[in-house]
């Protein structure tokens, strides 16, 4: 886990409130409910509610980059594994993306069964956030190739790759609260869904950027191929990039 902030810095960059997280001057927050996010300890619940308690609005849109992470072949080996050994494999999976991700100022935004979204430039503002997920993902990616084998020893697990796809996509997007019987605060749009099909198109222990991250990122990229996908929901194949 990358070293923690001692304030707030999705209320220090949006609204310049030194909000503490940690130690003595935290408690009178934690009295009012306002603690570190799940989606990331470097921000607090106050960025979690900010759009209807302090910005008035219940979404806004915003350019930012978008990172699934699917971890591949965990349904087929479920079937023939225990569900303790799962589980902690599981765990293990949500805390490698999500140590990757906070280290690169992005938000772990949800976990969804054997997969993670992150939302890179909100609220922690990053000039290069394109850059910051791809960042991301290698750090996910180097990190699991390195501790897969001793984990699965270690669980008794056999069979399977079990390796992890990583999709990313940036641009113009809505992010705010979404619902009203179960409000969801999140990221929605086209550019969340070809994240999502760019992920699902990706092999085990790869990383596929569309070409708006590419544009974007290409200093950081040398030496990437790219080849069209057909992705489902696209009338025409998607151009993608292995990173």
């Amino acid at each position: 886990m990358s070293s923690r902030s001692k304030i707030c810095k999705g209320c220090w960059q949006q609204m310049h409130v030194p909000v503490p997280l940690h130690g003595m001057l935290s408690l009178p927050f934690r009295a009012f409910g306002i603690r570190p996010s799940r989606m990331n300890p470097n921000t607090c619940t106050i960025c979690e509610l900010m759009f209807t308690k302090v910005m008035r609005k219940r979404q806004i849109s915003i350019d930012a980059t978008i990172l699934f992470a699917d971890l591949r072949g965990y349904t087929n080996l479920s079937q023939s594994q225990s569900a303790d050994g799962m589980s902690r494999l599981l765990d293990a999976f949500y805390d490698e993306c999500a140590d990757a991700i906070w280290e690169c100022d992005g938000l772990l935004n949800k976990t969804i069964g054997d997969a993670v979204m992150a939302v890179f430039n909100f609220p922690i503002k990053c000039a290069d956030h394109v850059k910051q997920a791809i960042h991301a993902a290698r750090i996910i990616q180097d990190r699991w190739t390195a501790r897969r084998p001793v984990l699965m020893e270690s669980l008794g697990l056999t069979g399977g790759e079990l390796g992890i796809g990583v999709g990313i996509h940036c641009g113009e997007l809505s992010f705010g609260e979404f619902g009203r019987s179960h409000r969801d605060l999140t990221a929605i749009g086209t550019v969340v869904n070809t994240a999502s099909r760019a992920q699902s198109a990706a092999a085990a222990g790869e990383i596929l950027l569309t070409e708006a991250v590419y544009e974007r990122a290409a200093s950081e990229l040398a030496g990437a191929h790219a080849r069209d996908y057909p992705l489902k929901g696209f009338a025409e194949p998607i151009k993608l990039y292995a990173a």
